[in-house]
């Protein structure tokens, strides 16, 4: 996994504005126009929480004359909610494995260290 891209991601969905923004453009691509009628701050402010996540990868944007439109990048979603499953999960391949492997003692060890 990687972590660094991970936390980039977490970063970006950490603003509830932001998290909004992403349950808005799970039902289409929309104009900055339309996302703006759905919070009370301005322009520069939406382009600051929607580059934060353009950066993180969530979200696409194409221009169409002088409109940006913003769709959801669903593989990158797709990819985080993976990662997020093999976060928490318990597996052989798990991070923690080779340590776990070393901290486990047996009895005989165990009465070795006492």
């Amino acid at each position: 996994m990687d972590y660094e891209n991970y936390a980039k991601i977490a970063k970006a969905l950490a603003d509830p504005k932001r998290v909004k923004i992403v349950d808005m453009l799970s039902c289409g691509a929309m104009c900055a126009c339309d996302i703006l009628e759905h919070f009370d701050f301005t322009q520069p402010t939406l382009s600051h929480h929607i580059n934060l996540l353009v950066k993180a990868g969530l979200v696409t944007t194409e221009k169409s004359g002088t409109w940006h439109y913003y769709d959801l990048n669903k593989d990158a979603f797709e990819k985080f909610k993976m990662d997020t499953a093999e976060l928490i999960a318990n597996t052989p391949a798990c991070i923690c494995e080779p340590v776990r492997s070393k901290a486990v003692c047996t009895t005989e060890e165990k009465e070795k260290i006492k």
